[in-house]
């Protein structure tokens, strides 16, 4: 505790001190440093945003150890998500030396109409993450495929990261295997399949909304891909990489294992040894060429697969678009990424540990006036715990614990409240350039968050939704008030 041994309540305006310095030092990072804010430069305004936000903790009572706890509790909660983090970078670099990810652009090109590629993508993810329950394996699996196909149809890189990544939270959503449909149908006490019922109402037409987009954005970039020459892409690859239907096997036994409901990390880890072992036999040219140089034999392999697996890949297939896809920066190239995840949660930690987010929610709870205000209010809370605490299962369970009772009292039955968490706190986490999810889905598509944000269009329609059958009272279910 502080010296007087006195809690003192924080007032808002210290509460949004920090969020504020939080925005300010990150636009400026953007003015300053443009693409290498992400570098160091936002990380650290993180840090020190992080220490300001604890040093008002302290001040107004909060004990250190206290504050630490809350910041250890957020590092801990995204450890996973680090390992993830990690191993997709190994994932994709085993991918590209191995063939896979070659092949995927090969046949890609030579199925998918480019017209339809948007759409197909948002698609194919839906499917893959209903059956997974994990939009971020779809996207570290199947995504990075789609990702290489679209940019070598010339879709524009983050068109293609809109659809894979609103076709993957969607599916994600829906899913009765997902981790954030079964905490945000916890925290309101709602069985599952209720609670993914009643998500279909504001789901379905958004991801039909996003369709529709994807469909007319097919149709202006199938103008400017009548103009790439596909057949140099693949002459390119196959003179590169050997291109064979056997190389699929290796992906589809990763989503294999995933619909079988093996966990993300012993999935991903398989693919790295399917990769490395695909490698060895059909791509020994391509992957001893990132050996020591005077290695031969076991020597040889084993000190080109750790190079790969650790430093990355990059190839010359004789056209610059291609070798880009095929330039893969392994675990190394996840570091900046996973030092970004650090920060953000630790800024997380120290505004929930300071009490600056519980009052920031309680703030909000102060001005609903009446039921139809409180599905926006907990939309908006749940978006906004995203942006400040930087972690989407937080964004679900803190106003969860906040407005259960506020719904019971005004009648609103509580598969009202997991539908606003959901719509709020999970598809928006994905908008945040510093929130986990953010951070994870940049550093696997190689696409910014702000350059990918404008077309992932199902998370940005489904919170609005939310919101709009909230105001005109469309499939609001109520119950007997309870006082």
């Amino acid at each position: 505790m502080s010296p007087n041994n006195t809690l003192n309540e924080p007032g808002i305006l210290v509460s949004l001190l920090p969020v504020v310095l939080l925005i300010a030092g990150l636009a400026l990072n953007v003015i300053y440093f443009e693409g290498n804010s992400l570098g160091g430069p936002s990380q650290l305004v993180l840090v020190l945003c992080s220490a300001f936000a604890m040093g008002l903790g302290f001040k107004s009572g909060r004990s250190w150890s206290h504050l630490l706890k809350h910041v250890v509790s957020g590092i801990e909660s995204i450890f996973p998500a680090i390992l993830m983090l990690l191993l997709v970078g190994s994932l994709v670099s085993s991918w590209v030396v191995s063939g896979i990810v070659p092949a995927m652009i090969y046949y890609g090109l030579a199925v998918l109409d480019p017209a339809w590629f948007l759409v197909s993508a948002c698609l194919v993810c839906a499917v893959v993450a209903v059956s997974s329950g994990s939009s971020w394996t779809t996207i570290a699996t199947v995504g990075i495929a789609l990702m290489g196909i679209g940019v070598s149809m010339a879709i524009p890189a983050p068109a293609v990261a809109g659809a894979v990544i609103s076709g993957a939270y969607f599916g994600d959503k829906l899913s009765p295997l997902s981790d954030t449909t079964n905490l945000a149908a916890g925290m309101a006490n709602v069985d599952v399949f209720v609670h993914i019922r009643y998500l279909l109402y504001t789901s379905v037409p958004s991801i039909l909304i996003a369709l529709v987009a994807f469909m007319f954005l097919g149709a202006v970039y199938s103008e400017q891909t009548s103009e790439v020459d596909t057949s140099a892409i693949a002459s390119g690859l196959t003179n590169t990489f050997v291109i064979s239907p056997a190389l699929l096997l290796v992906p589809a036994l990763v989503i294999a294992l995933i619909i079988k409901r093996t966990p993300a990390l012993p999935a991903i880890f398989a693919g790295i040894l399917a990769g490395v072992l695909m490698a060895c036999f059909t791509q020994r040219e391509a992957l001893l060429s990132f050996a020591t140089p005077g290695e031969e034999g076991f020597g040889g392999y084993y000190s080109a697969v750790l190079s790969v697996l650790s430093q990355g890949v990059s190839f010359d297939t004789g056209n610059q678009g291609v070798d880009e896809l095929l330039s893969s920066g392994g675990m190394a190239g996840m570091l900046n990424t996973v030092w970004l995840a650090i920060t953000a949660v630790l800024f997380g930690g120290a505004m929930e540990g300071a009490g600056f987010l519980q009052r920031i929610t309680a703030a909000i709870l102060t001005q609903v006036r009446s039921s139809r205000g409180l599905i926006p209010a907990t939309v908006g809370s749940s978006a906004f715990t995203n942006l400040t605490a930087s972690d989407q299962y937080l964004a679900i369970a803190l106003p969860g614990r906040m407005f259960a009772r506020v719904y019971a009292e005004k009648g609103l039955a509580p598969e009202n409240l997991s539908r606003s968490l959901e719509d709020g706190g999970t598809v928006t986490s994905v908008l945040v350039p510093w929130n986990a999810c953010g951070v994870f889905v940049a550093g696997v598509l190689g696409v910014s968050t702000l350059e990918y944000a404008p077309f992932v269009i199902f998370c940005f329609v489904s919170p609005l939704a939310s919101i709009v059958y909230a105001l005109f009272d469309i499939r609001i279910r109520r119950v007997s008030p309870q006082h």
